[in-house]
């Protein structure tokens, strides 16, 4: 059984390594003063944060069906039997809808996967899938072993500005300016389905120390029952020294761990802005 595996850029996987690794991935799209690029194909991730930086009007798209569809053709084309598509979470974008609609039309051989993650656990889905892929198994029970373990994995995200939380309706215009009055810093929660508020900090600083302690705990208990885990980071740096920063201070916190670092991806920096950090773990 010939498996192949298709995900998006939220994994962080873009083209070039998607390559090396075998697999395909699906460059998101965002709107940039009414003009749209894909994300690793048109703008590097510095390029992008740098606009951020400058107070440039950007939003989030979907991949068209269109692309996703001539995607999969190529890939029947060279051979192969079944398909597991691993797009970002659900809960944060329709693309998961579109695409197991247009699945519907492939009789099973196009199995859509749901294990609402994005950033780091998703490519630590895709890793897995492929994994299992080459080991003969088919999209179906790949499918229900990455959905199985939807809830083993979470990430925080810290924003350095309200403005996006403001302008996205995430938070009010009253409440953003009483925060950067304060100083006060929304700490984010993705597990599931959303990005949900977890817990107000007072200032940048508290906000990453919280943020650790949070994994670090949730660390601890997956290591006190016997499980394995990956910690990674992420950030919407236009500065190579702050992310530089960032990635350091998550691996220094959880030294002897699986890490990986990715810069935050296009469809999650614009709902937070630039300067956004992120860490999260999963089970492996």
């Amino acid at each position: 059984m010939r498996t192949a595996i298709v995900t998006d850029s939220n994994s962080g996987i873009f083209e070039q390594e998607a390559k090396q690794m075998g697999i395909r991935v699906i460059p998101m799209p965002v709107i940039l003063d009414e003009k749209t690029y894909y994300e690793g194909r048109d703008l590097s991730h510095r390029e992008f944060f740098q606009l951020l930086e400058e107070g440039r009007h950007v939003s989030s798209s979907q991949p068209s069906l269109e692309d996703i569809k001539e995607t999969w053709e190529k890939l029947f084309e060279e051979g192969y039997e079944e398909i597991v598509h691993i797009p970002m979470s659900s809960g944060l974008s329709g693309s998961f809808q579109s695409a197991r609609m247009l699945a519907r039309k492939y009789d099973g051989r196009v199995q859509v996967a749901d294990n609402h993650r994005i950033s780091v656990t998703l490519r630590q889905s895709v890793e897995e899938a492929l994994a299992l892929a080459q080991q003969g198994k088919g999209a179906a029970e790949i499918k229900e072993v990455l959905e199985k373990k939807a809830l083993d994995a979470i990430i925080f995200v810290g924003v350095e500005t309200l403005e996006y939380l403001k302008r996205g309706g995430r938070i009010t215009p009253a409440a953003a300016a009483m925060g950067e009055l304060l100083h006060i810093k929304p700490l984010l929660l993705i597990q599931g389905e959303r990005l949900d508020a977890f817990a107000k900090v007072r200032g940048t600083k508290s906000c990453k120390k919280r943020m650790l302690r949070e994994i670090r705990e949730k660390v601890d208990a997956c290591h006190a029952a016997g499980r394995k885990v990956l910690v990674g980071a992420a950030g919407s740096f236009a500065d190579e020294a702050q992310e530089q920063e960032w990635k350091s201070m998550v691996q220094e916190a959880f030294p002897g761990e699986r890490f990986q670092y990715d810069p935050l991806t296009f469809s999650i920096s614009a709902h937070v802005g630039p300067g956004a950090f992120g860490a999260g773990m999963c089970i492996l």
